[in-house]
């Protein structure tokens, strides 16, 4: 059995989730749900990044103790598991945890060995936004390019890690994508930054200036290490890197699929720094990095100061979770940037789901209740007029196992959806209900009119099949009442090209007439 680990960046917790972080959260998820479908080994590691200064200043700013607010505000990202119907595995809270601050200890240790780790006075310009420190040439017009925040000017003593000693190591590991960093134009991003030569960074703070918070240096408790050198450990401290446990072999040192899932804004960090930190300390490292675009509004970032900020609780609590994970996965194509606003996603709900699929559904499963008394009945022999569906139906697993080695499950669903769309056609058509009146002619032309009506109601009864099959990465909520209104078990298992093979549908199976998978809704206000 192959094995697949893939994991999400963890976020800070200095505020509550936001849409962009639900896109991250879904787009992980559909790829473990995929290879989990596939038959594979998989674990997927997501959590919450605690020990950051913009976190302490959170804090402090609603005067309150760090550790509540970071417990505070874990636990609403975690609640996502819920709320989204996401499928992690594992939630790993840096704060908290033994084995995160064991593993993270472990790791300065090995590279301190390596004589990777030094102390020097610094100054520089910091952003706590980005918890890094730029350069003058890297601000635009003297801001932080991500946040156009104007950075601290700091000065101490601190830490460093000689990431100047890789970069020939980097070069040769991305060029030959023994590291995979997809897209290839973050790819060539990378590259470009580490042939232009790459600066020692600063691995610890002052214990001062982190106000007590973080874990200490090992050998010098007047320093915390700096979140970045901490955070990124989080994929390794999870599986029990400290102590070398099973789930760190399994994952980690003998997987061929360790994937990391990062918004574009923190390429640098990890497919340089923690590499970097990985050689170093002697450690596998990822094999892909996949970088997603940011999900923005009216064309700008999401931003508290602009007040665009949208909630993904409340879009999934008033619309559904699969509806919000089917526009986050469709509408947002995952190596870009993609728009959000309530008028479009109303609008592809009301296209895809409602009317699409929905109606499709609901359509079907009344027909067979109707003629056949809710038993999908036996095809009697595909003529031209399946032949479309066939097709489709027959190119699909392909299709959608390439989109997902891209990293583009917008279009696996164009895929899925292009079969939803013939089978709309299909309906319009062949007219099950034109053959259901012929068939009451009897004779041989009413024997005819049945063999039709029989084929048809079974050929959609098992596209639908099929779609609730592909779809169950996606919308999960959606794949299992499909299944159920169609008479077969929610849970889709079993051998994948079994499971993707057309005719699988037991002809007799008896449907259930259910509620409206989508309701339309009201078109809102044009924005």
């Amino acid at each position: 059995m192959d094995t697949y680990f893939i994991t999400t960046a963890i976020p800070y917790v200095n505020a509550k989730p936001h849409i962009g972080h639900a896109l991250e959260f879904v787009l992980t998820d559909a790829v473990a749900r995929y290879h989990r479908l596939k038959g594979e080994d998989t674990r997927f590691l997501t959590g919450s990044d605690e020990n950051s200064l913009k976190n302490v200043q959170a804090a402090e700013k609603e005067g309150i103790p760090t550790q509540e607010l970071v417990n505070r505000n874990a636990d609403q990202y975690y609640a996502l598991k819920d709320i989204l119907n996401l499928s992690f595995d594992d939630f790993i809270r840096t704060s908290a945890e033994a084995r995160h601050v064991e593993g993270v200890t472990r790791l300065w240790e090995a590279a301190d060995r390596s004589g990777d780790i030094y102390r020097r006075t610094y100054r520089g310009l910091y952003c706590v936004g980005c918890e890094q420190f730029y350069t003058e040439d890297e601000l635009i017009d003297g801001l932080c390019p991500e946040h156009l925040t104007r950075p601290d000017v700091v000065e101490e003593e601190n830490y460093f890690f000689r990431l100047s000693a890789y970069g020939d190591r980097l070069l040769e590991l991305i060029e030959s994508d023994k590291l995979r960093i997809e897209p290839r134009t973050r790819r060539n991003e990378v590259l470009s930054f580490i042939r232009m030569g790459l600066a020692d960074f600063s691995v610890s703070r002052s214990r001062a200036r982190a106000h007590g918070w973080g874990i200490p240096v090992p050998g010098d408790p007047n320093q915390v290490i700096y979140v970045w050198f901490d955070a990124l450990g989080n994929y390794i401290t999870a599986l029990d890197y400290a102590h070398d446990g099973p789930l760190y072999q399994r994952y980690w040192v003998n997987n061929p699929n360790r994937v990391h899932v990062i918004g574009k804004g923190i390429i640098r960090f990890h497919a340089i720094y923690w590499p970097a930190m990985l050689l170093s300390a002697g450690a596998p490292l990822p094999t892909t990095i996949f970088v997603h675009g940011y999900v923005t509004v009216n064309g700008q970032k999401i931003s508290k100061s602009l007040g665009n900020v949208i909630d993904p609780v409340e879009l999934a609590t008033t619309y559904g979770a699969d509806a919000l994970r089917y526009y986050l996965l469709r509408q947002i194509p995952a190596t870009d940037d993609g728009d959000f606003s309530l008028e479009r996603f109303v609008r592809t709900y009301n296209s895809d789901l409602a009317d699409q699929l929905g109606n499709l559904l609901n359509r079907v499963v009344n027909m067979v209740n109707r003629y056949y008394d809710g038993a999908v009945p036996a095809p009697q022999g595909y003529t031209e007029a399946e032949q479309p569906l066939l097709d489709i139906a027959t190119g699909l697993p392909d299709r959608i196992d390439a989109a997902f080695a891209r990293f583009r499950p917008d279009e696996a669903l164009a895929a899925i959806w292009e079969l939803v769309g013939t089978a709309n056609k299909y309906v319009v058509d062949v007219a099950p209900w034109t053959l259901a009146k012929a068939r009451q002619a009897g004779g041989e032309a009413g024997g005819a009119a049945e063999a039709r009506l029989a084929t048809s109601l079974y050929a959609l009864a098992e596209t639908l099949r099929l779609v609730a099959v592909y779809a169950a990465p996606f919308i999960p909520g959606t794949s299992a009442a499909s299944l159920t209104q169609l008479g077969l078990p929610p849970t889709v298992s079993g051998d994948w090209a079994t499971l993707t093979a057309w005719g699988g549908y037991p002809a007799q199976t008896r449907v259930q007439a259910g509620g409206v998978l989508f309701p339309k809704l009201e078109a809102p206000q044009a924005e």
